[in-house]
């Protein structure tokens, strides 16, 4: 498991290490391409734009602008003494993103921002269970994962929160931190979990119907 992989639509409190989101730099956040190149520069390192390029299938100029608009906003850093002036090494610069989605709610385009983000977001939760269920596992790996599902909770928002705030504060009771040694049998592991409110679509008001006019 990694703790550099960006918060989801939750509202985690800010950790040593954490940066919490605004919203022009939201805007800037929330496009396919940057989060998935924050991801592979969270998960596997720093990284050029050509080497970044190959893995996203991309041409290295398109990758070299959304480095420059990440590090504009403060997401990515240049490693200092390593490349040269024509190959730049890039490496993430906050482990952990939060986002407050209630100070977002106010301007439209920071909320169609906020939208485009949490949705791309989820596709890439999805995209990586995919990848992780997709290998065998073999010896003491097979049964240690879980996949669960609770669809019919009733649950007021103050519990929800209080279920996210518990739920966040085991996860980092047994996670180590970055400097703890790595035994040498452990491997990453991926940890998610969504719990969102499943409101009622809501429906478009009706019109009343129009008067008629009776003949005498």
């Amino acid at each position: 498991m990694t703790n550099e992989t960006p918060a989801g639509p939750t509202e985690p409190t800010p950790t040593p290490g954490s940066r919490t989101v605004d919203p022009r730099s939201l805007r800037a956040l929330a496009h396919p391409l940057r989060m998935r190149i924050l991801d592979l520069l969270s998960d596997q390192g720093p990284a050029t734009s050509a080497r970044l390029a190959a893995q996203l299938g991309e041409n290295t100029g398109t990758v070299s602008w959304h480095l420059r608009h990440l590090a504009e906003h403060g997401y990515i850093e240049e490693e200092e003494g390593r490349g040269t002036k024509r190959e730049r090494w890039w490496r993430r610069k906050d482990r952990t993103l939060v986002l407050r989605t209630r100070d977002m709610q106010g301007d439209p385009q920071t909320r169609q921002a906020l939208e485009a983000y949490q949705r791309h977001y989820l596709e890439r939760t999805f995209q990586r269970a995919a990848r992780a269920l997709s290998v065998p596992l073999t010896g003491d790996w097979v049964g240690a994962g879980q996949m669960s599902d609770w669809g019919d909770v009733r649950m007021t928002p103050d519990q929800l929160r209080a279920l996210n705030a518990e739920l966040t504060a085991v996860v980092k009771r047994h996670v180590p931190g970055p400097d703890a040694p790595v035994p040498p049998d452990a491997q990453p592991v991926l940890i998610q979990f969504q719990n969102l409110p499943m409101l009622p679509e809501p429906t478009e008001p009706t019109e009343p119907a129009a008067p008629t006019e009776e003949s005498e």
